[in-house]
This record gives structure tokens, C-alpha cells and sequence, in this order.
């Protein structure tokens, strides 16, 4: 059934274990949410539940089906908050130290998986904790068990699952690390040239009858065979800065990646037997640092970073639709035949996924919280998850 699946879908699928995951179920920022609102008023929906004093973080919520769970700093420890659905803190719990040396925060969004979660701390250790209290089950540093490089703001990861086997990506003398899930040993490890991390996060697709991880490093985007750990190809990337945060899209044997703050976005072509890619197209008008891309009927939107704001380009040909200056540093969601967008200034905004024009449905301002609004948006259930610095603000959106 599973393989099945993968061949009618074509992207990436992770097993039924994993509840909830960054950026939706796919990873690709599409929600499977419906009979939400079509507009907003003028100061926003309304608020289900609210909490502040979650300390620094970048972190976003992660929903399950009971409770909901977030990190961050308080006392330069970070720790997990867990939630019931009504916003009662249920505990909070410290788990080790975390990323304090600039723009302080959590920065792995855990993923819940049954009932353990799994995240990466801003010092390179991977954790794994139980969903029902808090406890560390096991734990490990890559820096000390695989010589990952230390990456200048921090390691901000958000770590992969698939069955078993945990994924992560230390760059240095190993590109990509498979772990099992539930001791943290380790299953095998991809071959590098030396490269660091770029605060990518990996996919897993079945391409053909592989099933493959692509991932950005610091000066290339690479595809390892995810059962045996070997490196598959390797493609270079153009950006005058080594930061990659923005998770790859996959469709049908193409990949569209996004090079970071005044890089170029290229589409690759998978060869049949996942052996090689060619570049189909490249394009700079999506200069995207960390908002992440959206996929929709043909379509990239996005946001750009340097000049540019909210836009539109053309799978196939990279061609932009539009280019426009609204919405600048924005990260991007989708849901029920909508855009859901959040700007680094704190405006969340409704648009409609329209290619010929941008189209934008309602907007307000988040008003809470300090620092950076770089957490990225989660819808479920009917409501808006959004975090601003210690605060998370839960908007009720269905109809």
C-alpha cells in the first residue's frame, strides 16, 4: 500500500507513524485542512487561546492529536512546553542547552511521531524525548560523533523521519546520518566532500524505485539513496552566502530549489535510474532566505529577501507570473485554496493563489511578542498556530 502511495502521490510521503511533522504532513507547506475562512475581519479571526513566557525561539508549534508541543529558552536552557488543544500548560520541561550566541532561540521544530518527539538543538544534539512528559530517551551530539563543522547561527535543522530510521545532516566528513529512531545508533553514513550543513532540511521522495533524501549543503544541493546511505549526485548551487534554510520542493522527478539571500533558484531533473540531474532552469527573482516555497497547480509562490516580495513563477520554465514589493521576508503556507503568509515585520496575510495577479484576501499584525518573526505558520483542526518570540497566539479560522 505504501509504495502505492508513493506512485500515485509522486513527492515525498513519510510513514503513518509520524503525527505531525514542519511545514505539513508532506513537508512541502500544504495543509489537508478545509471549510476555513474565506476572509478575515480587519483585526484578525478570532483568538481560541494564547501564552506568553515560552522564552526565546523560532521555533513552531507541532500539533497532535491531544496536545501541542513548542520549545525555547528560558534561562539559557531550552525547554519543551507541552499544551492540551484548549491551551492549559500541561508541563514544561528542560532538556540541555541551547543556541545563545546570536538571535538566541530555538530553532529545530520537533516532530512528533506516536508518542516520541524528535528535534535538533542550536548545539548540534539530537533528541529524543517522550511525548507524554518530557523525559529524554536518548540523546547525541554531532559535533562529537560525526565532526559536523559549527555553523556560524547555529544548527537549525528540522529533522527527518521515515519508519524506523532518523535522518540528519552533519555535514563535514558525512553529508547525511541515518539513525535508528528509537537508541540513536547509527544505521549508516553518506560519504562528503567536506562541506557543512546549510541549515537545509531534507525530503525523503520515491524517485523510480529509489527511495532518495535531498538536501542543500553549503555550496550544493545532494540526493543519497536513503536505504544505503549512498551519495546518488551532487549539483552546485550559486549564493554569495552559505545560508540554505529553505527545504526543497519535489514533483515528478523534478527538484525546485532555493539558494538563500541572493542566490538563484534552480529546477533539476532527476535522470531515471536517480543517478545524476540536469538543470532545467535558474532564476534569482525568489531570493527567499528562510520562508520556504509553495507549490500550487503548476505554480511557485513565494517571497523574496533582498528586493523583491511576494511572487509567482512558472514551474517549468521558471518564467515570473508576477513580482511584486508586498509582503518582503514573508514565510508561506496553503490550505484550503489559500496562501497563509507571515512577514519577518509581523503581518499575516490570506492570499489567493491566483498566477495572473496577487490577489490578497485579508491581512493583520501580530502585536504580541519581540525579535524576529520567523517562525513559520501551522494550521490544524480549524486554527492558526503563530509564534513571535515567547509568545504563542492560536486563532480560531474555521468557518
Amino acid at each position: 500500500m505504501r509504495v502505492l502511495l508513493l506512485l500515485l502521490f509522486g513527492f515525498q510521503l513519510l510513514e503513518a507513524g509520524v503525527i505531525a511533522d514542519w511545514r505539513g504532513p508532506h513537508r512541502n507547506g500544504i495543509y489537508p485542512a478545509d471549510q476555513l475562512l474565506d476572509e478575515w475581519p480587519a483585526h484578525g479571526p478570532a483568538e481560541a487561546w494564547s501564552f506568553a513566557g515560552l522564552g526565546q525561539g523560532h521555533t513552531s508549534a507541532v500539533v497532535g492529536k491531544e496536545r501541542v508541543f513548542i520549545t525555547g529558552i528560558v534561562e539559557n536552557l531550552g525547554h519543551l512546553f507541552a499544551f492540551d488543544k484548549n491551551g492549559g500548560l500541561l508541563w514544561k520541561k528542560a532538556y540541555g542547552p541551547e543556541w545563545t550566541r546570536n538571535y538566541a532561540g530555538t530553532r529545530s521544530t520537533p516532530i512528533l511521531v506516536n508518542d516520541l518527539l524528535y528535534f535538533l538543538s542550536g548545539q548540534g544534539e539530537v533528541y529524543c524525548l517522550r511525548a507524554n512528559d518530557g523525559a529524554v530517551i536518548w540523546s547525541l551530539n554531532i559535533h562529537q560523533q560525526f565532526n559536523a563543522p559549527t555553523l556560524d547561527w547555529g544548527i537549525s535543522e528540522q529533522l527527518l523521519v521515515d519508519g524506523d530510521r532518523l535522518f540528519c545532516t552533519p555535514g563535514g566528513p558525512f553529508g547525511v546520518v541515518a539513525l535508528d529512531r528509537y537508541t540513536g545508533k547509527k544505521i549508516w553514513q553518506s560519504q562528503n566532500n567536506g562541506e557543512s550543513a546549510s541549515y537545509c532540511s531534507p525530503i525523503l521522495v520515491r524517485h523510480g524505485e529509489i527511495n532518495m533524501i535531498v538536501t542543500m549543503l553549503q555550496k550544493s544541493v545532494v540526493g543519497v539513496d536513503a536505504d544505503s546511505g549512498e551519495l546518488l549526485w551532487r549539483h552546485p548551487h550559486i549564493a554569495p552566502y552559505d545560508i540554505h534554510a529553505n527545504i526543497p520542493i519535489y514533483f515528478d522527478r523534478f527538484v525546485y530549489f532555493q539558494a538563500g539571500e541572493g542566490g538563484t533558484g534552480q529546477l533539476l531533473e532527476i535522470a531515471p535510474d536517480g543517478k545524476s540531474v540536469s538543470k532545467v532552469w535558474e532564476n534569482n527573482s525568489l531570493d527567499t532566505l528562510t520562508g520556504g516555497m509553495l507549490l500550487i497547480n503548476g505554480y511557485i509562490y513565494g517571497s523574496g529577501y533582498s528586493k523583491n516580495g511576494f511572487q509567482c513563477l512558472v514551474w517549468q520554465t521558471g518564467a515570473p507570473q508576477y513580482v511584486t514589493t508586498a509582503l518582503k521576508r514573508a514565510n508561506v503556507i496553503y490550505a484550503d485554496g489559500k496562501i497563509y503568509a507571515y512577514s519577518e515585520r509581523g503581518t499575516i496575510a490570506l492570499i489567493k493563489p491566483n498566477p495572473e495577479k496577487y490577489e490578497l484576501i485579508s491581512s493583520f499584525e501580530m502585536q504580541r511578542g519581540e525579535g524576529p518573526h520567523w517562525a513559520h505558520l501551522v494550521i490544524d483542526d480549524g486554527r492558526l498556530y503563530v509564534r513571535h518570540g515567547d509568545v504563542l497566539v492560536v486563532y480560531d479560522i474555521a468557518k
